[in-house]
């Protein structure tokens, strides 16, 4: 395939699933939509190179779950783990347009899970993926995924004070 037939279909790729992986990325981040743009950025920049394996199989797939890698490979970087001070208090950022309408109590407590935890959630319940779906997006087994979404769900759960079902017996 010659330079500008591949640029031509990334390009377009781009343009038609850019929007859902801005989408994934915001809940991946917890809300925090510049961090959301880093990720996505950054996830494109891996397919881009590698996009001659990504296109074989499916794109949208190898997008999200670089996407996740991403996000993982971010939270390991040592700086994000140090708490930041400052004098004055960030601007407030409005909703960046066509984003997913959540409720921002949800998106906050989805900031309360664990990243990997967060990411099996999001892909479970968000984009409504399989357990098999997820766990090859996550690069785990389909228990750790029914695990961590599990788990995920209970914690949820607590912070938003949602009331489980009496015949719920987790």
């Amino acid at each position: 395939m010659s330079s500008r037939n591949r640029d031509s279909e990334f390009a377009d790729f781009v343009r038609a699933h850019r929007g859902s992986l801005m989408a994934t990325a915001r809940l991946l981040a917890a809300g925090d939509p510049h961090l959301a743009e880093d990720l996505v950025q950054t996830s494109l920049i891996r397919v881009y190179l590698a996009w001659a394996r990504a296109r074989s199989g499916n794109p949208v797939a190898y997008a999200r779950r670089t996407l996740v890698n991403c996000s993982t490979d971010h939270r390991r970087r040592g700086f994000t783990r140090r708490e930041h001070s400052w004098s004055e208090l960030p601007e407030t950022v409005a909703p960046e347009a066509g984003a997913e309408d959540l409720d921002a109590a949800l998106i906050a407590a989805l900031g309360t899970l664990p990243p990997r935890m967060r990411a099996a959630i999001v892909l479970r319940h968000v984009h409504d993926l399989s357990v098999e779906e997820t766990a090859d997006a996550l690069g785990c087994s389909a228990g750790t995924v029914k695990s961590q979404t599990s788990r995920g769900l209970d914690k949820l759960r607590a912070v938003l004070n949602v009331p489980t079902l009496e015949g719920d017996h987790r």
